[in-house]
């Protein structure tokens, strides 16, 4: 099989899902049907079939799903035991395609948001904390932020530890860099400060 196109009835779409043995990659925009979850992905997940699901709000699938949110999901896609990938397609339909080139090229784009996106029911930040975000990425010190905010060091510093262990990050950097994929910093916020004057920064007081 090179290219097919699936009909809008879903019957073909069904099929391939089931025959699913290992993994399922979905990323959904939330606004076609092509990427919103079937019975026949809860009977998937039941059998062991993992799930990685990358949506912009809720996906109604079980637990043993693992979803990510991110603000904006560039494109409706599946992609089944990595061996082919189906897309979106003209007037609604549904194209399943076994190239190799396609496959590896939606797999990349699935994978690059997912390292930055959200766990589902992952707090969100507050607006304190998102401009407090926006000015370590920017490099400011702890006694800067605290001045600018209005509030003591020690809650910046506090504050700023809580969110690089939400983010998984390992430096205030890396925090203000994913942070800024995953749309958390105020509108019109520039983004971090390059690396050289971050590390600049870092032997100031409150690192």
């Amino acid at each position: 099989m090179g290219v097919a196109i699936l009909t809008r009835g879903h019957r073909e779409l069904t099929g391939l899902l089931a025959s699913a043995t290992a993994e399922v990659l979905v990323m959904s925009t939330g606004s076609l049907a092509l990427a919103r979850p079937r019975e026949v992905d809860r009977h998937n997940l039941r059998r062991g079939v993992a799930y990685r699901v990358l949506c912009p709000g809720e996906f109604p699938l079980p637990g043993n799903a693992e979803i990510r949110t991110a603000p904006e999901v560039p494109s409706d896609a599946i992609v089944v035991d990595r061996g082919f990938a189906v897309l979106p397609a003209e007037r609604n339909g549904f194209a399943v395609f076994e190239l190799p080139g396609v496959v590896s090229t939606t797999v990349g784009l699935f994978e690059r948001i997912w390292a930055v996106s959200a766990l589902r029911g992952e707090e969100l930040p507050t607006e304190r904390e998102r401009e407090l975000l926006a000015l370590l990425s920017r490099g400011s010190t702890d006694e800067s932020a605290a001045l600018r905010l209005g509030i003591s060091v020690r809650t910046v510093r506090r504050t700023a530890a809580d969110l690089m262990l939400r983010l998984g990050a390992r430096s205030r950097f890396q925090a203000g860099a994913r942070a800024a994929d995953r749309g958390w910093l105020p509108p019109g916020s520039p983004g971090p400060a390059p690396v050289a004057s971050v590390s600049a920064c870092a032997g100031g007081r409150g690192r």
